[in-house]
């Protein structure tokens, strides 16, 4: 059977503008020479880079990556909005575009009459959009405001328009790029069914989404684009996992050289106080190390002054932290890990001298520096003999039960009195994943239980 979309071997590329070369008009362009041909490989951007997949008829078929990836480019070139440098598209049926939804209204006319406009361009007669009017109209939630000019509407109602005109132009195939923001929770409900009734009726459906929920959930097949290159296609739980796992790898890396960053910086600027915050009172100084407890889980006095304290690294180094690590279930360090991880912060240190009044805490904040939880081995009751030499600790969480968000961690070794051997503040980053969109910092091990007259349709994998 014949594919309703057909790509083979599409690359798009398109110009970098600089003004060192700018052409003044197309005449000038083409005297000069070929638009792309001449320019040298830093002058051009390459969106697309040979990519082919077919979808069959009556398939719905998601599109995925990162920003940048490609895929908006992809959807354009099937749609016939702009052409490919290379490669072919075939699209066999009527195809509407949820694009640049309104593209072609007219703000000085009312939205009857774009309707009318819109639906011609779109390939239906006027009979047929007359036939459909109420129905379009209805959907887009616009009886009140119809014979108003197009300028007098909110960005929603202009897009919720457009939506309902494209979506009713009845194509055998249907491209959607990111519209099911145009309205509010009811509208978007709306635009899935109207989704699930174009799968009902064995129309066939291209969607580029960032919601990859919205993928496993409707698409029959998925493909993975990265930079303009395909990194694959098939399952669409299959190829979620590959781009999530890939979008984690990127994260690792990220955090990873941002708290490099930050640890070649505090070690230039280490200082037996802590640096402090502009907040601190007027005139009352950087203290003594000996002055006072600097561990943020002492007691509450301790708490407001070690909350003072900017992100830094201080102490006298008679303990030292040499290296931190964070671990997930696999055991292998890193910085990404998924809510309710088993989770193990490991230090390893060294003291060159006996010391026998030490302590190890930890602290665990938000990203905006709210305390989540912090503790150290003299609030445990640990009772320390002596420490000497290369040594390690390790704190294990078990079900570290975190909401989705970026995570920082202080570590430090001490006396009991807070004397500060080694201070790390908030220099370690790490950042938990999660599928459910809940809200807070903590998820607590949780059920739903029902009862009496209550039912649901069913619920998501998470």
């Amino acid at each position: 059977m014949k594919p309703a979309i057909d790509v083979i071997n599409v690359s798009k590329i398109y110009r970098r503008y600089a003004r060192r070369r700018q052409f003044a008009t197309l005449k000038s362009a083409l005297l000069d020479g070929s638009l792309l041909g001449d320019l040298k490989p830093d002058e051009t951007f390459q969106a697309l880079r040979n990519v082919s997949f077919s979808v069959p008829k009556g398939c719905t078929y998601g599109v995925i990556g990162s920003n940048g990836s490609g895929k908006s480019t992809l959807l354009k070139c099937v749609a016939g909005i702009t052409r490919p440098t290379e490669g072919e598209v075939k699209v066999d049926g009527r195809i509407s575009a949820l694009i640049e939804l309104g593209a072609g209204f007219h703000p000085e006319i009312s939205g009857r009459e774009n309707i009318f406009i819109n639906g011609i361009m779109l390939g239906l007669s006027k009979k047929e959009v007359q036939r459909r009017f109420d129905e379009i109209v209805e959907f887009a939630e616009m009886q009140d405001f119809i014979d108003a000019p197009v300028k007098t509407y909110s960005s929603g109602m202009y897009m919720r328009l457009g939506f309902a005109v494209a979506i009713h132009v009845d194509p055998e195939v249907l491209l959607v790029d990111e519209v099911l923001a145009v309205g509010d929770q009811g509208f978007t409900h709306k635009c899935l069914d109207k989704f699930s009734e174009f799968r009902r009726r064995n129309k066939s459906i291209l969607l580029v989404t960032h919601s990859l929920d919205l993928v496993e959930k409707f698409c029959d097949e998925a493909h993975w684009l990265d930079k303009g290159i395909s990194k694959g296609e098939g399952d669409p739980k299959k190829m979620v996992a590959a781009y999530v796992m890939n979008v984690e790898d990127s994260e690792q890396h990220s955090l990873a050289k941002a708290e490099a960053t930050r640890l070649a910086a505090s070690a230039k600027n280490v200082t037996g106080a802590p640096p402090v915050a502009e907040e601190r009172d007027p005139g009352s100084g950087v203290r003594d190390p000996e002055e006072a407890p600097l561990n943020p889980v002492d007691d509450a006095e301790t708490t407001r002054d070690g909350f003072k304290a900017t992100e830094g690294r201080w102490g006298t180094r008679e303990i030292e932290i040499t290296k931190v690590s964070i671990s997930g279930p696999d055991g292998e360090s890193g910085h990404v890990f998924q809510s309710g991880d088993d989770i193990k912060v490991h230090m390893t240190m060294t003291a060159k001298e006996p010391i026998t009044d030490f302590v190890f805490g930890l602290g665990l904040f938000t990203a905006d520096g709210v305390c989540i939880y912090g503790t150290n081995t003299n609030l445990e009751e640990f009772q320390p003999s002596e420490i000497v030499g290369e040594c390690s600790v390790t704190f294990e969480m078990d079900s570290l039960d975190l909401i989705e968000g970026t995570y920082r961690l202080d570590l430090a070794a001490h006396k009991a009195d807070g004397y500060p051997y080694d201070y790390h503040r908030l220099l370690y980053t790490f950042r938990i994943k999660s599928r459910v969109r809940d809200v807070g910092i903590y998820r607590p091990a949780h059920r739903w239980d029902f009862g009496g007259g209550i039912t649901f349709k069913g619920r998501l994998e998470t």
